[in-house]
């Protein structure tokens, strides 16, 4: 997929309907069984998890899963061009996270390229933040909207994680954290 993006992007301007075709091509080869082993694997991955937070935590990442049904179904005709730049920057992003993922055995390549399609499409299709609005992180603090800006308590503490993808999503960091 993020060869098709990257082709896409050098055509010099890209539509946001373009870039819905790709994407919601790319949703529809996921299936039942890859959502079902991308939701175990978030379930493993929340052991570590104190428990205050492992259940908001698996409520979260699921629900952002499953969005793979939106992309998939999604007929909407959208307006406007995509910003080739940032969509660029999210590429290069997501493609050094696939080669880093090659050499960890406990990320599924499932799982990581379903949240490429998910993260690329609330950026740039949807206009909204990765993680949902009310998305809650250890704390209690959660991402927010405030009129047509959207905050995230923990985009800041992102800046040197590889595998987030903060560094593309439109939310900013919420300074009352």
């Amino acid at each position: 997929m993020l060869s098709k993006l990257k082709s896409l992007s050098l055509q010099g301007q890209t539509t946001k309907n373009e870039l819905l075709h790709v994407l919601r091509e790319d949703a529809r080869k996921f299936n039942l069984q890859d959502i079902v082993s991308c939701s175990l694997q978030i379930q493993q991955e929340a052991e570590c998890i104190h428990t205050s937070y492992k259940i908001e935590y698996i409520k979260a990442e699921i629900g952002f899963l499953i969005r793979i049904r939106e992309v998939k179904d999604d007929e909407l005709n959208y307006t406007g061009q995509v910003d080739v730049e940032e969509l660029n920057t999210a590429i290069g992003i997501l493609e050094e996270q696939e080669k880093m993922a090659e050499n960890m055995e406990e990320i599924d390549p499932v799982i990581l390229k379903i949240y490429s399609v998910i993260s690329l499409y609330t950026t740039f299709i949807k206009d909204e933040p990765v993680h949902q609005v009310g998305t809650l992180f250890p704390g209690g603090f959660s991402v927010k909207k405030e009129g047509d800006k959207y905050t995230c308590p923990v985009k800041d503490n992102n800046d040197d994680n590889p595998l987030a993808l903060c560094p593309f999503c439109i939310a900013e960091q919420d300074e009352e954290v």
